[in-house]
């Protein structure tokens, strides 16, 4: 596997990990839908949270949430809408990015409501 592909792999078990700490329930990891997924499907206070992942190693140091352009924010919102669709679901959808920087220490930046769904 590719050093980038490890480098997410790992971040993204970090973001689990915090989501859990901080009392997420976690519904799906690396959901799929046609061409899109999402990394992290998580519940809280009667909201799903869809929550995309972005991870990179420290250098170049460049937070890694700017790379969650608005095509992939238009991809997560399609993606959304097909999971709660597709489950029944009638509950509030909150899109939020967690930034993991991994170097001599590790970063963890939970963005919530990062983007919304309403300009779709």
């Amino acid at each position: 596997m590719a050093d980038h592909n490890e480098t997410g792999k790992k971040g993204e078990e970090l973001a689990v990990a915090f989501l859990k700490k901080n009392g997420y329930t976690i519904l799906e990891r690396n959901w799929y839908n046609v061409h899109q997924e999402i990394d992290v499907i998580a519940s809280k206070d009667g909201e799903i949270v869809v929550v995309e992942v972005k991870c990179r190693s420290a250098c170049p140091p460049v937070d890694p949430y700017l790379s969650v352009t608005r095509r992939k924010q238009k991809l997560l919102i399609k993606a959304a809408d097909a999971y709660v669709r597709r489950k029944g679901i009638d509950a509030g959808v909150r899109f939020d990015i967690i930034s993991v920087t991994i170097g001599a220490d590790v970063r963890i930046e939970h963005i919530e409501g990062a983007f919304s769904a309403l300009w779709k």
